[in-house]
């Protein structure tokens, strides 16, 4: 209990030391210690509560309460003020709306209203908890090297260096007190708390587009927000608890489902689902580490998580209908999207918008193989997708730009940066990568279910995410051959966490077994009391592992075999006489010019406009459609 309460507290003391140190080298040494400690801390929290889980209450249980509703009103207060002063009215409303409402609800009915587990450590989300704990430790680590380097280039940019680090780690704390908190009213809070860290972070620079995307971020939200406070009210008042547990232990029954339809509605705001997508895309101009860590690998996490928790409740009724059927529209033309874009942060914001699209479509399916798949997706592709993030934001500083197209000399910049890049691209579509078992394992799950539309969109959007990888894919090899002419070194602070982020997306390939056998079995088979198995057999587990082994032995094995290589290496045939160097030719009139490759972006057929447009039409009339039949299955 008292681990788990530092695990919790200690990032929150880490941010406000953070925030109040301004030598640059004293605080970069604080965060990287205490980003460490809490790296090691969830660890142990891990090897100490794992096997057996834990539950249980504080004794000053009311007096935190009364704490959190201090804490609700303050932020709610500086809510309202930001939004009347910068004319965003809605936050304003959303927050009169809901902090009202909740304080209302715990003073006049909370109070009575006894908990027996504020905190819940299960498998599940002692998975998260290592989410958040390594990857979202090394990405603070990463920030520290990255925003030296920002402000370096970004000099229009006021330095509030101490501020972003801050927030992330605060951001830290309040993703293990979701993930970890039982009781509803406190997960509400931390929920509210990662919202707040987005809007921070995403208005950074202050610049007019930052100030836009940052209000709709939190306009969104705070729209889940509202969504969520209601639902707590209305299990308080009518079912007497505010345990999650005890509400997904309940029977799918005509009125529990309307909490659960708005818990779902909140989680598709923060796993940024149609239409709620925009406010992820827009957050795309805040710094690289506020991506990585808010809005790839962990807060958008948090939806999805929810609704794994409520996965019982789902499945076949007219809720888990409406989330699938959202899901499916998020993940087709989210990837359609992604195919138009040259810009690496773009591609990799709607590439996130569709995977946790495909997460949402294996949770609410709510089958055990959906789940085994879903849980499996989340876990690999926070490292995957973070390891791409924090590439990008060091290749737009090594070579001034994030755009694919200018990536073919990444390999003469930093041959390691094309490494790892190519690793983190590799591990979110080439087999035997961890993306690919859990979209094979979905699939079947799919068709056992017999969700025709979810074989067919999993099968046409996972086609599509082939498509823009191997073109990026393509861009970083098609350099490969060129000397490298400028050995750029990357600052400690970026090396490490990408290196060991890059190591991750390797071992997790081989440890997904071992996840299965003791997280994901385990969890599973208590969460439906009866017996789950693994969904591949032990044929296609020992094959995989076969296929990683040879792409680790097959390179290292050519080695003694290129150092005795006799042949004459010759100039690339350019379709024109090579001038010798490999990127200029002789043209038909003997002028130079440079040899240049380009990517079909087929935005005539796909324009990201019109998929958005399309698609949130779609989603809408899905959440009307689900609010009908919800409506008919009271009426009943």
């Amino acid at each position: 209990m008292n681990l788990i309460t530092t695990l919790i507290l200690f990032p929150l003391a880490i941010a406000v030391l953070t925030f109040l140190i301004r030598n640059d080298k004293i605080r970069g040494a604080i965060v990287t210690i205490g980003a460490a400690c809490i790296a090691l801390l969830a660890v142990l929290v891990t090897v100490t509560y794992f096997q057996n889980g834990i539950t249980f209450s504080y004794q000053g249980e009311e007096a935190i309460s009364y704490l959190i509703m201090v804490l609700e009103v303050l932020i709610a207060g500086y809510v309202i003020t930001i939004g009347i002063r910068d004319k965003k009215y809605i936050v304003s409303v959303f927050s009169i709306i809901q902090t009202p409402l909740i304080l209302w609800f715990e003073l006049a009915r909370g109070h009575e209203i006894e908990v027996a587990k504020d905190m819940v450590y299960d498998k599940l989300s002692g998975i998260m908890v290592l989410i958040v704990g390594i990857i979202g430790s090394l990405i603070c680590i990463y920030a520290v090297g990255y925003m030296r380097d920002y402000h370096h280039h970004h000099k229009e940019y006021a330095e509030r260096k101490s501020f972003f680090l801050s927030v992330l780690f605060l951001f830290l704390s309040a993703m293990f007190g979701l993930v970890l908190s039982n009781n509803m009213t406190w997960l509400y809070f931390c929920w509210e708390i990662t919202s707040l860290c987005s809007f921070l972070l995403i208005g950074y620079t202050k610049t007019e587009e930052a100030k836009r995307n940052s209000y709709r971020a939190l306009a969104i939200n705070l729209g889940g927000g509202v969504a969520f406070a209601f639902a707590i009210v209305f299990i308080g008042i009518h079912y007497k608890t505010l345990e999650l547990s005890v509400l997904t232990s309940m029977q799918p029954e005509a009125a529990v489902m309307i909490p659960v339809f708005l818990l779902a509605l909140a989680a598709l705001t923060k796993s940024a689902q149609f239409p709620f997508s925009s406010w992820l895309l827009g957050a795309m101009v805040a710094p690289t580490p506020s991506s990585a860590l808010l809005h790839s690998a962990t807060m958008v996490k948090a939806g999805v998580y929810l609704i794994i928790r409520l996965a019982p409740l789902l499945g076949n009724s007219p809720v888990g209908i409406a989330v699938t059927g959202i899901g499916c529209v998020t993940f087709l033309l989210s990837s359609l999207a992604a195919v138009t874009q040259s810009d690496g942060k773009k591609i990799l914001a709607y590439s996130t918008v569709a995977n946790l699209g495909l997460i949402v479509i294996c949770a609410s399916i709510g089958s055990q193989e959906a789940l085994w798949a879903a849980i499996l997706l989340i876990i690999f592709h926070a490292s995957s997708k973070s390891l791409m993030f924090l590439c990008v934001g060091s290749i737009e500083h090594q070579i001034g730009s994030r755009d694919v197209e200018d990536m073919a000399v990444l390999a003469e910049v930093s041959r390691k940066l094309n490494l790892f890049m190519f690793i983190g691209i590799a591990g979110m579509f080439l087999a035997p990568f961890g993306m690919l078992i859990s979209k094979w394992v979905a699939m079947k799950a799919f068709i056992d279910s017999k969700h025709i539309l979810s074989v067919v969109v999993i099968a046409y959007g996972s086609a599509v995410t082939l498509f823009y990888w191997a073109k990026w894919m393509g861009k970083l090899v098609s350099g490969s051959n060129k000397k490298q002419k400028n050995d750029h070194k990357l600052s400690i602070h970026e090396e490490i966490p990408i290196t060991i982020h890059a190591i991750l997306v390797i071992v997790s390939c081989f440890a997904f077994p071992f996840i299965s056998d003791y997280a994901l079995i385990p969890y599973l088979t208590e969460l439906f009391g009866k017996d789950a198995v693994i969904p591949i057999g032990t044929s296609d587990v020992n094959l995989m592992i076969m296929m990683l082994a040879m792409l680790i032995i097959i390179p290292i094995s050519f080695i003694p075999i290129y150092k005795k290589d006799k042949r004459r290496i010759v100039p690339i045939y350019m379709a024109g006489e090579n001038t010798g160097d490999n990127e200029t030719f002789y043209g038909g009139l003997g002028e130079k010019r440079k040899a240049t490759m380009r990517n079909w972006y087929l935005t005539e057929y796909f324009d990201s406009k019109k998929m958005l447009y399309i698609g949130n039409i779609i989603a809408v009339l899905i959440l009307v459609l689900g609010i009908i039949l919800l409506i008919g299955g009271l009426a009943k």
